[in-house]
């Protein structure tokens, strides 16, 4: 599960850190190096499935990155408007401190505030929900019958791009729903709080098959938010 990289507005004087899921803003320079730097760092993973919002940032930050993998040369990228980021409403396109400033004489934090006419996390949660569940059985009938080795060889790896508040709902939903298991070094706060872009998150999931469906029977977080392939752009 992967963060895009940084877009051209965030480079923007007046509209740095802006907030926005219509304004469909294409990555900056730092945000091409930042998606060839996390390519570099995947390059070696076979991955078996690959599913991407279907926001400009978020396919140029995925089409960077497999451009680096030789085994996903003849990949069919699904781009799926089920991981566009969180609609913001009337603060889409205001800098993030504006949107700050509004959360604050709601009475709410800024990362559970809710603009007027945009998304509530309940909506971005279900949202992700139909995604997990169209997963689910997307990998399970396309997999079932593959042999696993383990999860060195795990035949099934999937690749997820995406955007920062919607990937927290995700992450929330996998935890406090579905009992997904965190690293005894993670605590809350840190699964909840916001990737840096193109931040990576790994997760493990085993299934089982109930007749024609499939459903998650564990999960587990290997790591979250990690972003140790941008340390090569600050050498």
């Amino acid at each position: 599960l992967l963060h895009y990289g940084v877009t051209t507005d965030r480079h923007r004087h007046r509209l740095q850190q802006i907030v926005c899921q219509a304004i469909d803003s294409p990555l900056s320079d730092i945000g091409f190096k930042q998606a060839d730097a996390a390519g570099l760092y995947l390059k070696d993973n076979k991955f078996s499935n690959v599913y991407v919002s279907d926001m400009l940032r978020a396919r140029q930050t995925a089409e960077s990155i497999l451009k680096h993998n030789c085994s996903c040369s003849a990949l069919q990228i699904i781009y799926d408007s089920l991981l566009k980021e969180k609609s913001f409403g009337i603060a889409e396109g205001q800098q993030m401190k504006e949107v700050k400033e509004l959360a604050k004489a709601a009475g709410q934090s800024f990362l559970d505030f809710t603009p007027p006419g945009g998304e509530t996390q309940e909506q971005v949660k279900e949202r992700f929900k139909t995604f997990w569940e169209k997963l689910l059985q997307q990998i399970g009938h396309e997999h079932w019958d593959m042999a696993d080795d383990g999860i060195q060889d795990a035949p099934v790896h999937v690749l997820i791009v995406t955007h920062g508040a919607y990937m927290r709902q995700a992450v929330k939903y996998l935890m406090e729903e579905l009992n997904c298991s965190i690293p005894q070094v993670l605590n809350k706060s840190h699964m909840l709080s916001l990737s840096p872009n193109t931040g990576l998150c790994r997760f493990i999931v085993s299934l089982e098959k109930e007749k024609d469906w499939f459903r998650h029977t564990q999960i587990h977080c290997v790591f979250m938010h990690r972003a140790d392939h941008l340390q090569l752009l600050q050498e």
